[in-house]
């Protein structure tokens, strides 16, 4: 069995009692004393501090860098500006997902990559594949960078103590800044895994991330492992490879556009021009629009997409459990839990966040691309037929600084 992997912030997470498992071949915390619902329901009042330092960060350079990334990633790299960041997708032939990753680009003349941490291996030996034909490098910068993301609405008030300015970056997602805090440079990324309309992702050398670390947890920040990590970006319906991005239960690859977000994520721009997976793309892409349309006549382009689902029975759902309609399985649950929220006070801008709380069963599934959102379907949790109902989403965040919980009827 290999050693796992730690990061520069491995004796901090130990000392503050976090509970430490493998995850993706790092020895990471997935939770602290606290618990996975603190350190969920701190994120969303005030703010949660996460080691994301096991995620790949790969520095691209070179004459040819652009017409490379062009090539390997579904966005349109050569519309990226100064102090931007991109979401994007690593395409194969056959339009699948080898793996999502961001685009940054903090500096003119190259560009920072991060992959998903489990696949970093995977994705440099894919790119190594393709980069001879371009005169650029790849350069892992993984072990000697850090990388700490702090969400909540509390974030923004706390860089600015730190880095002692008003501006830390635009008030638009994907902003970046380089900025002096308390006289070691940050890497800041209005970006994050969260859904918070307020939060930021922080770049720093090795050596820095401790400090980085201990002076947000001084000004009010909480240790967050992985487990509310993943309940958040649940709760915000934000894929994880490996369950909405991959290969479904059968082993089957799950097209890129069966997830929502992809819109966001491929472009077929015409200065882009021929990149991998273009033409499975396209297709995809125009089944979406038929589908959307609710023409379901050529199913078998994109026969089913990734979808956000609530329970209304009581219990819990977990990744895997098969779904139904009209007692017919038309797919399966990609992540599941439940999930804690704060109550509100009125809706929209306006609104209170209570000190109250509750709990609900949300989820993510792969189901047949006809089911439309508002459908009643049954989970099959251990032989009991739950019902369920596809929505829109299970939070909304554009009425800063609270992220609001969208409750199903």
């Amino acid at each position: 069995m290999s050693e796992l992997k730690r990061t520069a912030l491995y004796d901090a997470h130990v000392a503050a009692g976090g509970t430490m498992v493998d995850f993706g071949g790092w020895e990471m915390p997935i939770q602290y004393p606290k618990g996975i619902v603190t350190e969920h329901l701190n994120t969303r009042k005030n703010c949660g501090i996460f080691d994301v330092s096991h995620m790949g960060r790969l520095l691209v350079e070179g004459p040819d860098r652009i017409a490379f990334l062009q090539k390997v990633l579904t966005s349109n790299v050569a519309s990226l500006k100064m102090n931007r960041a991109q979401y994007c997708i690593i395409p194969n032939e056959t339009g699948g997902a080898i793996d999502d990753a961001y685009l940054y680009m903090f500096e003119e003349d190259r560009l920072l990559l991060v992959v998903n941490a489990s696949n970093t291996d995977k994705d440099l030996a894919y790119f190594d594949t393709v980069i001879g034909n371009y005169n650029c490098t790849i350069t892992n910068m993984t072990a000697r960078t850090a990388s700490i993301a702090v969400q909540g609405p509390k974030s923004t008030e706390m860089l600015r103590i730190l880095s002692g300015q008003e501006f830390i970056t635009d008030d638009a997602r994907n902003s970046l800044n380089i900025l002096q805090m308390e006289g070691h440079t940050v890497w800041v990324s209005k970006t994050g895994y969260t859904g918070e309309p307020l939060g930021y992702e922080l770049f720093v050398t090795a050596e820095d991330a401790e400090w980085l670390w201990n002076r947000l947890i001084e000004l009010g920040g909480m240790p967050t492992g992985l487990g509310a990590r993943d309940t958040l970006r649940l709760e915000a319906c934000l894929p994880l490879y490996g369950h909405e991005m991959g290969v479904d239960p059968d082993e089957r690859e799950i097209p890129i556009f069966a997830v929502p977000l992809s819109r966001f994520a491929v472009s077929f721009a015409e200065e882009k021009g021929d990149f991998v997976g273009k033409e499975a793309l396209l297709k995809q892409s125009e089944a979406v629009k038929r589908i959307s349309n609710k023409d379901y006549s050529d199913m078998d382009i994109l026969p089913m997409r990734i979808a956000a689902i609530a329970l209304k029975d009581r219990g819990v759902m977990r990744a895997g459990m098969p779904i139904y309609h009209n007692r017919e399985m038309v797919g399966w649950l990609t992540s599941g839990t439940m999930v804690p929220y704060y109550n509100f006070e009125g809706e929209g801008e306006g609104a209170v966040q209570l000190e109250t709380t509750g709990k609900r069963a949300i989820g993510m599934a792969y189901i047949n691309s006809d089911i439309p959102v508002g459908e009643i379907v049954e989970v099959d949790i251990r032989g009991r037929y739950l019902e369920a109902v596809t929505v829109s989403c299970h939070m909304r965040n554009n009425k800063p600084p609270y992220a609001q919980p969208v409750l199903s009827k």
